[in-house]
């Protein structure tokens, strides 16, 4: 099956929506910033007065991007009015374009996760969702009705980074799903709360982390949750990237670099076995065939290099690709000619 590019006007303003939204981020600072630096990273934090206390607000690592942001935020702010409307053009365009766009009920509860600053605290969109979103990253047209499949809204977080951050979020996820009309969905064994269920949607939210060993639940401090630790998630959610969701005006998200999801989706295939699982699989191979025949293409040496990161990380890993690839032999061949 042929893929379709968006046209090369809608590629433009999709970047210049996703440009406009992190200079709002930016725009929104206020007090003055200030580096921490934690295992060779360095991490920038805005400090404001509020009240008698000085506070801090985690920002971003300290990208030469995010930096000039800041340099220029005093004039971001003062272009504020004309941005907004700016983004809510594009996004019109957008539609008009033929891009997917988030359902009112999703779009309310990203907003309200940007808003209270799961996003900016490490908060990382996986799944069919995130997927979904590469549309404007890749330029790529996407199929309505395989992503319509399903509702559910995975959301992944390093624990370790929630800890050192040292920053909340503004309102807990848990107090947003609950005027959303989703409750809490407890664990079979020790009843702790990592997923939510809309009833009137049945959709269901989730909160991952990364294991290393025991795939236990976890606390996320910084974003008021606990969550589900899963092995090869830490490979999936590093270095993620920024995404615009389409809903009002756009709402800036993160997910996970595509080149790192679609291996990341061939390993996961083989982890699901039997009954409703096999359709996952499925699903999981059909997302992976797709992202290694455009990232072959387009990006070959980001996807060399993420396949070669995971093949690296032991037998465990290299088995569970290979057992995928064996089905696939397409994205076997486009794989082993990046070599």
């Amino acid at each position: 099956m042929d893929i379709l590019a968006q046209s090369r006007p809608a590629v433009v303003a999709y970047q210049d929506l996703l440009r406009l939204h992190l200079d709002e981020r930016a725009a929104g600072v206020v007090g003055s910033i200030e580096e921490r630096h934690r295992n060779g990273r360095t991490y920038l934090y805005e400090r404001f007065r509020l009240g008698t206390e000085m506070k801090s607000r985690y920002l971003g690592e300290a990208t030469p991007e995010l930096r000039a942001r800041l340099e220029r935020a005093a004039e971001l702010k003062a272009d504020a009015e004309a941005r907004r409307k700016r983004m809510a053009r594009l996004t019109r365009t957008l539609r008009a374009e033929g891009f997917i766009v988030t359902d009112r009920e999703t779009g309310s509860m990203l907003l309200a996760f940007s808003r209270a600053g799961v996003f900016r605290l490490g908060g990382t969109l996986v799944g069919t969702f995130a997927y979904g979103l590469y549309q404007g990253e890749l330029g790529v047209r996407m199929d309505y009705e395989e992503l319509a499949r399903t509702g559910d809204v995975d959301l992944a977080s390093f624990a370790r980074l929630s800890v050192a951050l040292g920053d909340t979020v503004e309102e807990s996820p848990a107090d947003i799903l609950r005027s959303l009309k989703f409750d809490p969905v407890p664990g079979v064994i020790d009843r702790q709360v990592w997923k939510w269920r809309q009833s009137r949607s049945d959709t269901l939210v989730e909160f991952l982390t990364p294991a290393f060993g025991d795939e236990t639940v976890k606390p996320l401090p910084a974003l008021g949750v606990s969550a589900q630790a899963l092995n090869y998630l830490n490979y999936l959610i590093a270095e993620p990237i920024q995404a615009v969701a389409l809903y009002r005006a756009g709402v800036l998200v993160q997910v996970p670099r595509p080149e790192r999801f679609a291996i990341h989706k061939l390993i996961v295939a083989d982890r699901r076995r039997g009954g409703p699982d096999q359709l996952k699989s499925r699903k999981d191979r059909a997302q992976a065939k797709f992202l290694v025949r455009i990232l072959s293409e387009d990006r070959p040496d980001d996807l060399a290099e993420a396949y070669a990161d995971a093949l690296s990380r032991g037998p465990r890993w290299r088995a569970r690709i290979a057992a995928s690839l064996e089905r696939m032999p397409e994205t076997s061949e486009r794989l082993a000619a990046l070599a």
